[in-house]
């Protein structure tokens, strides 16, 4: 979102259209297995009698009343990181706002990363459990369909991943259509069996969510596992918010979303007390035979369109870890000349399609995903909750009053949900928790890494000011052109530079020596973009330039230089210039600063890092790269 994105209605309606056919996707899927799931939890303790029905139903209503509609829409979507949302974005936005060494400052980058680390989980679990709890309506009129079931997921998952790098662009324009038929459906199926059965409306009532959990508490605890499962989803209200804009989005979701949602879950639990035989697969049972396998179409239709949204999500939330030194350098290609937000990063896809389709073919089935996928959802409800609330009080001076007033209850509610899922960690629940500890282990060693190669590649280079004025006071030769030498820092020497001028015995006429840094932002304004420091001397052509970039943006150094030349600031053609690169290799030593086992998964991620030539858009028959060895 940019800040000038027109809120008027010829400006939202697109936007909500758009943001039903990404936003909306997974939640909007929910109803295909939430449902299910509850009442066969653990040999179906949850049982199809008007109380337990009641209850169930209240419990769903409220939960995305609560957590959706108050926690994301009315409050979350207020945390505006300059129009960019995700947990990634709101830890950078908190680490903004507290205090730089205190305790909080390292507390809210370590939260981001494990919710990160958490959304990984969600991001395998979401495309495995939406598209097979789709296909599975075939077994409704033909149960011997059902051993068709994990090989027809496992090649829509491979078409899903194998049409990623030719970007989202093509197909995006008939995701808001789609989703608008899908959340139509939802309305109109549940909506008929409201009108056969008013007496349902009972269930809006929260009194019985209480008697519910009152009454059985044991198996409320249970079924609040799967409760959640209604809610899965709640986390791309926020982490979208930059492509379509918090207006048009809660527009979308109290207009359609909600309401539609709201209507089938109520139209399920009608159908199930009306034929308590139904509780196995209510939503297809909803529908006449002969409309069974049209809707299964369309619902495959819809669960691609949920697993595209948490595939894109996993690229912005490694573009974004990447940018905040949670990982190494991505190779990042973009799928659209238009939206800057259309990405595609191929390690990320094929990891994920790897991990998918191992899901598909070790549980088999929806109803044993679902054990698998609570925690990774309730743990990412948790993480955003907490970040928010320490951002509200840091940045918009909340009281303790008022945080506890909206903290205590999502917080119970929130524990409640990751409580009842950690029953599950023996059953499946440990998968999400496996894959966010590589993940976070991952990040963070990435992270201790690169702050020991940096302190060591320091020392190695020395201070820039004695070399400059060795520079002066030594006949060094000069040649004619331009040489931009990329550093991270205007302190040290880049290698580069030292060693041309210490073997070669030459300099270029104009040296630039420059700085990229990533911003707690997403985006960075041109006129904010440059920071020029002529190092004491404005008159020796040796330059520094810090370059900000956003956390969403691509370290684009020739376009930046370009801009640079545009407003005046440099007088440099980045056109005809050479580029130097001071590369470093990286060799393991015997220091104890990292564990032997931490260093080998450093040094293997810094060999797949993305060629600083591609990462950084220089031209490869004008970039030389010159270096040495630095001991890990």
């Amino acid at each position: 979102m940019t800040k000038n994105v027109d809120q008027s209605t010829a400006g939202w309606v697109p936007l909500a259209l758009g943001a039903l056919g990404v936003v909306f996707g997974d939640i909007g899927t929910s109803p295909l297995y939430a449902i299910q799931t509850v009442f066969s939890i653990d040999h179906n303790m949850v049982r199809p009698t008007p109380g337990d029905v009641y209850g169930v139903i209240s419990l769903v209503f409220w939960s995305i009343t609560l957590v959706v509609s108050v926690k994301y829409v009315v409050f979350i979507l207020r945390a505006d990181n300059d129009g960019e949302g995700g947990v990634m974005a709101l830890a950078a936005l908190a680490r903004s706002a507290v205090r730089p060494g205190g305790k909080r400052f390292g507390l809210v980058m370590l939260l981001g990363v494990l919710g990160a680390s958490l959304f990984y989980g969600d991001s395998v679990i979401t495309p495995a459990i939406s598209v097979m709890s789709a296909i599975e309506g075939l077994s409704v009129t033909a149960p011997e369909l059902d051993k068709l079931v994990v090989p027809i997921g496992a090649a829509i998952i491979a078409v899903l991943f194998g049409v990623q790098r030719f970007g989202t662009h093509l197909v995006g324009r008939f995701f808001g259509p789609v989703m608008v038929l899908w959340f139509a459906v939802l309305a109109a199926l549940g909506g008929a069996q409201v009108m056969r059965d008013p007496a349902i409306l009972r269930g809006l009532s929260p009194h019985y969510a209480v008697l519910f959990v009152v009454e059985h508490p044991t198996i409320a605890f249970v079924a609040m596992g799967a409760v959640v499962l209604a809610i899965t989803g709640a986390e791309a209200l926020y982490a979208d918010m930059g492509h379509f804009g918090s207006g048009p989005i809660r527009r979308a979701w109290f207009l359609v979303v909600f309401p539609a949602l709201t209507l089938n879950y109520l139209g399920q639990g009608a159908l199930i007390l009306k034929d308590p035989t139904t509780s196995a697969n209510p939503f297809f049972r909803m529908v006449p035979h002969a409309l069974v396998v049209p809707l299964v179409i369309l619902a495959t239709l819809a669960t691609v369109i949920a697993s595209q949204a948490v595939i894109s999500g996993a690229y912005s939330v490694s573009r974004q870890a990447e940018r905040l030194g949670f990982l190494p350098r991505l190779t990042v290609r973009h799928t659209s000349k238009h939206e800057r937000g259309q990405i595609y990063i191929a390690a990320v896809n094929w990891s994920l399609f790897v991990g998918v389709i191992l899901l598909l073919v070790l549980f088999r089935s929806s109803e044993r995903l679902a054990t698998a996928y609570g925690l990774a959802v309730t743990g990412t409800f948790l993480i955003t909750t907490t970040l928010f609330l320490i951002f509200a009080e840091s940045a918009w001076g909340w009281s303790r009053g008022r945080l506890a007033m909206i903290g205590v209850p999502l917080a119970v509610l929130e524990l409640t949900y990751f409580g009842a899922n950690l029953t599950k960690v023996a059953h499946g629940g440990w998968l999400p928790l496996l894959i966010a500890l590589v993940v976070a282990t991952v990040m963070l060693t990435w992270q201790r890494g690169r702050t020991l190669v940096t302190a060591r590649r320091t020392e190695m280079e020395g201070p820039l000011e004695p070399f400059i004025e060795w520079l002066h006071g030594d006949p060094v030769g000069k040649v004619a052109g331009t040489a931009v030498f990329l550093h991270p820092n205007k302190d040290s020497t880049p290698l580069a530079l030292r060693e041309n001028a210490l073997f070669n015995h030459v300099i270029h006429e104009t040296v630039l020596i420059v700085s990229t840094t990533s911003e707690n932002t997403p985006h960075v304004p041109d006129e904010q973009r440059i920071e020029l420091d002529h190092l004491g001397d404005p008159y020796d052509a040796i330059t520094h330039l810090t370059l900000r970039f956003g956390f969403q943006e691509d370290q684009d150094i020739p376009a930046a230089l370009a801009l640079a030349r545009d407003l005046g600031i440099l007088d440099v053609d980045p056109d005809t210039a050479y580029y130097f690169l001071s590369r470093i290799s990286l060799q393991r030593g015997s220091g104890r600063e990292m564990s032997p086992w931490r260093k080998r998964v450093f040094l293997g991620l810094a060999h797949n890092a993305a060629s600083p030539i591609e990462y950084f858009r220089l031209p490869e028959d004008r970039t030389v790269a010159m270096g040495a060895a630095v001991v890990l």
